[in-house]
């Protein structure tokens, strides 16, 4: 039970637990909100009269509004103050959600998910940031090991509580389900976020702004568009050229900008680095299973909603059973030995749900997916911890800007990019208006498979002691040696 009660002699500890409690419970209702609705798809698109695939653009909108809009959150946190910003953000997120419940047609649906996106974007780096502040580096790992449960456990709950919605109640109830968490979020912002404010807030970068955006949807729509039968391919070309033309301008904007929307200076630390570049990769990657697999249970072995959104359970429980040794597994083995085995161990697992076939027993397909998830929660884990353990104070409020923006950013590539992939298999083995099959998906699945099978080989540029300071971990002095050794040689 969370006490409501503040005072500036509470305990560090005690008050940073506090805040991860409600940055948790708030990544919960987001992510949550991000995959709730993947068993309902084929429901939702007979009431819009779209494709099932087609309707990924209501998963992608909202996260690419949360990539967009991330860093005017930040802002106007320091402008305004956490606390108004954090609560205003709920609310914005929660009435976002009853409109979405009330749609009627596609774009009435994407542009209600856009207005939630929004609403999301300024909620849990606001929370975030206010974690960080407050939580020594011992007790990084461990804290933010409960973040990122809350991250994995809404994607997995996601397909089994939207089923169970969609079949026996209807798709509009899954989105009237975020008003009483909505509410009581709100409730605890009040009661836990400090009303602090940047004594001296610089002018908000516009061009910076603007140039983001721009690259953001131009890239993520791009993707969408390679996701539709039939493709326009032009448009499709055109979207993406622009998004990358525009990516490099913004690059060398944020990089020469005194101000800039975003700071830089936090990538020439390696492991921040490291986990922007490859976790970014695995984000990808693991980000697309949520969206294929319940998907292939409907569409590929004939299973209703709530049946596909069952199988999903064991990815859960596999997430859930791994916290308990996470902190342990890092202190002992480093992030470096642990990013590389389990990296590896990830991508085989991956491959295994690719090998899943409607004959395949219940009982197997609950080992393949519980053994991802264990994998799937340890790599996230340790990722986060590792993304600010060398970071300094006076960087982090940039750096946890940025890593948001990467991050979001990333979860719409995923969805889009498995779209993409079904799509993309379609095309490849028969026509694609006639819609994907068993075959697409186990093929859109090793894609998926390759991606993190790439990101982990990122994990060979760590040092043995990569983030000791947060893990605990004391390398032997022999294994230090031969590290330099070979880098000499």
């Amino acid at each position: 039970m969370i006490s409501l009660v503040r005072s500036d002699q509470e305990p560090l500890q005690h008050r940073a637990m506090q805040i991860t409690a409600l940055v948790a419970g708030a990544l919960f209702m987001e992510n949550l909100d991000s995959t709730i609705i993947v068993t309902a798809l084929p429901q939702m698109a007979r009431s819009f009269g779209a494709s099932p695939v087609g309707l990924n653009i209501g998963v992608t909108a909202y996260t690419l509004t949360l990539a967009v809009v991330i860093p005017i959150g930040g802002w106007m946190a320091d402008r305004f103050g956490a606390r108004r910003v954090f609560a205003a953000a709920i609310a914005i997120f929660t009435g976002a959600s009853v409109l979405c419940g009330f749609s009627q047609g596609l774009w009435s649906f994407t542009a209600c998910r856009v207005l939630q996106g929004a609403g999301g974007a300024m909620m849990t780096p606001v929370g975030r940031l206010v974690m960080l502040r407050a939580t020594e580096k011992r007790d990084l790992v461990r804290l933010i090991s409960y973040v990122a449960l809350s991250g994995l456990v809404a994607p997995v709950l996601g397909p089994p509580v939207g089923g169970a919605i969609t079949t026996y109640l209807g798709w509009r109830w899954i989105f009237f389900l975020n008003l009483p968490l909505g509410l009581i979020g709100i409730w605890y912002a009040l009661a836990l976020i400090s009303d602090d404010r940047v004594p001296s807030v610089p002018h908000f970068d516009l061009s910076g702004f603007l140039l983001c955006s721009s690259a953001c949807v131009s890239l993520i729509y791009g993707l969408e568009l390679l996701g539709r039968a039939p493709t326009p391919w032009a448009a499709m070309t055109a979207f993406i050229g622009a998004g990358l033309l525009l990516g490099i301008l913004a690059l060398r904007h944020l990089r020469s900008a005194e101000q800039p929307l975003i700071a830089l200076a936090a990538l020439r630390i390696p492991t921040y680095a490291m986990t922007l570049r490859g976790g970014s990769l695995f984000r990808v990657s693991v980000t697309m299973a949520p969206f294929l697999l319940p998907t292939m249970f409907q569409l590929g072995f004939g299973l209703n909603p709530f049946a596909s959104g069952l199988l999903i359970v064991p990815l859960f429980a596999g997430s859930l059973g791994m916290k308990i040794v996470t902190t342990r597994l890092l202190r002992r083995y480093g992030f470096r030995r642990v990013l590389l085995v389990n990296g590896t161990l990830t991508t085989l697992t991956i491959v295994g749900c690719a090998a899943l076939t409607p004959l395949t027993p219940y009982t197997v397909i609950a080992i393949v997916l519980f053994a991802s998830g264990l994998t799937r929660s340890l790599q996230f884990s340790a990722l986060n911890s590792l993304a600010f353990a060398d970071v300094p104070p006076e960087q982090t409020s940039a750096a946890n800007t940025l890593a948001n923006v990467v991050q979001q950013l990333t979860l719409g590539f995923g969805v889009a990019a498995a779209a993409a992939a079904v799509h993309l298999a379609a095309l490849l083995h028969r026509d694609a208006a006639m819609g994907p099959s068993l075959m697409d998906f186990r093929t859109a699945i090793v894609a998926a498979t390759i991606m993190a099978a790439v990101s982990t080989l990122d994990a060979l540029t760590l040092s043995p002691d990569a983030g000791s300071l947060v893990s605990g971990h004391r390398p032997l002095r022999s294994e230090r040696e031969n590290d330099l050794a070979n880098s000499k040689a």
